[in-house]
């Protein structure tokens, strides 16, 4: 399994990355701070370093000092949203710039990239990046950018990072990891060779389903980090002060979880592979599984997130979902409930995911209630 090195473990880094003691009172637990403006100094300056929400906030400052010593970054900028992170990063490029993405990917980036940036001028090419050959003849000299996911969203298709850094940086282009799903516990894209880590905080890091968030973490700092920086105060997509205590506090707790939502996925995706009920389960922690030999190299673990596909389509796979008591009907994952997805239906014309197919977010509840909760479900509907 891949490691990454660090002056502490990332257990400890993520309890106390980011959280110093609070000087004026002594307080361990970071405090919230609303204000959106600040006192300026008698010059006009801001010797305090704060001078308005949009510039900057303590909360925020620490949600990213402590995203950077996760991932091993030098720079981070933390964003209201996944989807506002991402946004950021092509922003970041030019009209006339080139992209290349994987070809599963989460619907939201497709839709942005298609819907919004397609008419602003930025070219884009899909591919499947597992495949070294199609991203080599899909570069071209304007290709800026590589963008993937790892465990990918919603197929949990493994793509191996470092080759595609290479490719990359072959051409003078940056490779960006989406590594929502893995999580730095279990994936650091920055040491395999990636230039820049997305996170939509609002699943893992924060753990809870309680609070939005989504952050860029880059391997130095640069002028496309800046770009970056600068349509956070400008574009004023940031994180709100209560959303990042929220997600900083999910993060002390981070490791433990990962270690049970992995355990739980393992033991629920051998159940469902020997299912008559079902035709087939996408998860890198089956040995069958075509992702499982690169996933083993650049993964400490598998994850918390599975699909499979039962036997039928739409209205089995619905039917299946519609049966089940202890796992929820509900879009996001990465909470401590388990959620369950029927992603076509989501996803809509352009899905690539089967009619067949529902997508699983593992929780922490007892493994035994889960497949208790998913072997009910499956044997009923035969």
């Amino acid at each position: 399994m891949a490691e990454t090195k660090h002056p502490y473990t990332l257990q400890t880094l993520s309890i106390h990355s980011g959280r110093p003691v609070e000087p004026a009172t002594g307080a361990v637990s970071l405090p919230i701070y609303t204000s959106t403006t600040y006192v300026r100094d008698a010059d006009g300056g801001f010797s305090r370093e704060y001078a308005y929400i949009r510039d900057g906030n303590p909360n925020r400052n620490s949600i990213e000092d402590c995203l950077m010593a996760l991932e091993g970054g030098e720079q981070a900028v933390a964003f209201s949203s996944g989807m506002a992170a991402a946004f950021a990063v092509f922003q970041a490029l030019a009209p006339k710039d080139h992209v290349i993405l994987h070809r599963d990917m989460y619907f939201g980036v497709r839709e942005v990239i298609r819907g919004v940036f397609a008419r602003w001028g930025l070219e884009h090419t899909v591919v499947d990046m597992r495949d070294i050959r199609q991203i080599r003849e899909a570069c071209r000299p304007e290709t800026k950018l590589l963008w993937l996911e790892t465990p990918s969203n919603p197929l949990i298709e493994i793509v191996e990072i470092q080759p595609a850094a290479e490719i990359a940086h072959e051409i003078g282009a940056k490779l960006a990891c989406e590594n929502t799903f893995a999580t730095p516990v279990l994936q650091n894209p920055l040491a395999l060779g990636a230039d820049l880590v997305v996170h939509s905080m609002t699943k893992y890091l924060s753990g809870h389903s309680d609070a939005m968030g989504g952050m860029v973490v880059l391997k130095s700092n640069s002028e496309f980090g800046q770009r970056i920086k600068d349509y956070q105060m400008n574009g004023g997509a940031v994180l709100a002060p209560f959303d990042c205590w929220l997600i900083l506090r999910g993060i002390q707790t981070l490791v433990p979880r990962m270690r049970l939502h992995c355990e739980n996925a393992r033991r629920i995706a051998n159940f469902l592979s020997t299912h008559r009920a079902v035709a087939a389960v996408h998860y890198p922690g089956l040995a069958n599984d075509p992702g499982h030999t690169i996933a083993s190299r650049q993964m400490r673990d598998f994850g918390g997130m599975l699909a499979f596909e039962i036997l039928g389509g739409r209205k089995e796979a619905l039917a299946l979902a519609s049966r089940l008591k202890l796992i929820v009907r509900a879009t996001s994952l990465g909470g401590t409930h388990s959620l369950i997805e029927h992603r076509a239906s989501i996803e809509g014309e352009q899905t690539r995911a089967p009619e067949s197919l529902l997508r699983l977010s593992v929780g922490l509840e007892d493994a035994n209630d889960l497949i208790q909760d998913l072997d009910h479900a499956l044997s009923t509907g035969l």
